[in-house]
This record gives structure tokens, sequence and C-alpha cells, in this order.
């Protein structure tokens, strides 16, 4: 038995599309495969969580013990992103302000200040180790993000960013984006 599911095994496990080269480890965790739509070359590591609305398009690398909660609004991975082990990635909330109750056992009726946003990470994206990224939050194509980065507001393209809350540090290099032409060149 390999680690990860084969082709058939990812048709039998319900996943609404998915692409050539699919990686997902038998020990990730898929809530809802009928709301996962999967490119190509996507690959997902051992003890992920993936719940609610999730887009990943292509060549996405998802490290270890990473969640992905969608909700309605859902999660969407543009091509050549990737979460370093342990990141969280929340398009859904309670609201913690006492105005409603929260976790997943109360009905939403009682739960009126909970939120279902979008988030979006840009194309080139790369998001360091134990990282969050919280509900409504876009992620701008070629930003990056240092390790234990709390993203809690959009980004600007091409920039590095760190710290609780993530602020831009510098500028990003476009040097990988000659190397993606070489790249995509080569694999024909």
């Amino acid at each position: 038995m390999t680690t990860f599911y084969s082709p058939e095994e990812l048709k039998e496990l319900g996943i609404k599309e998915f692409g050539e080269n699919v990686l997902i480890s038998r020990n990730a965790i898929l809530y809802s495969p009928a709301t996962l739509t999967i490119g190509h070359d996507v690959r997902i590591d051992d003890f992920c969580i993936l719940s609610g609305t999730i887009v990943l398009h292509n060549f996405i690398h998802i490290a270890q013990f990473c969640g992905l909660y969608g909700g309605d609004s859902g999660v969407e991975m543009m091509d050549f992103t990737s979460l370093s082990s342990k990141c969280s990635i929340y398009a859904v909330s309670d609201d913690y302000s006492g105005e409603s109750m929260t976790n997943p056992m109360i009905p939403m009726k009682y739960k009126p200040g909970s939120i279902d946003s979008k988030v979006t990470i840009g194309k080139y994206v790369a998001v360091g180790a134990s990282s969050v990224v919280l509900p409504g939050v876009t992620l701008a194509e070629g930003s990056s993000f240092t390790a234990m980065s709390l993203c809690a507001r959009d980004s600007a393209e091409w920039t590095v960013n760190a710290g609780v809350p993530a602020r831009r540090v510098k500028d990003r290099s476009r040097k990988l984006l000659e190397l993606e032409q070489e790249f995509l060149k080569e694999r024909g």
C-alpha cells in the first residue's frame, strides 16, 4: 500500500473534481469531498484536514498538519502556492465577542455573529509554518509570509510579510517568474 490514494481511490472518496498527479495522503481527512475541487499536480500531506468548499488550482503543496476550513464561502488557492506545516486557513469563524454562542454543536440561529467569508490565496503565495489566515483575507499574488504570521488583512502583491499581525517587511523577488517559464517549457 502506498502513502497516497490512487486515482481510482480518489474517485471513490467522492471528490467533486480532480486533475492529474494528485497526491492525497491516506492520513488526511476530507470532511466534505463533494465540495472539493482539485487541479493538476497537487499534494496534500499527512494529518491535514480539509472541510467545506475548497478549490485548489495547479502545482500546490499543503504540508503536514494543515487545516483548511472553507465553510460555504470557501478557500481558493491559485497556481504555484504552498502552505508549510501546521498552517490554518479559516473562511469561517464563530463570534467570540459574547454576542453569539460558539462551537459547532450550537444551531446557527444562536450564532448571529458567525463569519463565513472567502479566503483567496493568490498565485505564487508561500505561507510559512504555523501561520494563520483569517476569514475574508486575500493573500495577493506573489506575497509570502514567514513562519507564525497572523494574516488578518489583505496583503500587497510581491511582498514579504511577517508578524502578528503580518506586516510588509520588504519586496519579494520576481525571479521565480523566470523559473516558472523554464519549468513549464521543460515540461512541454
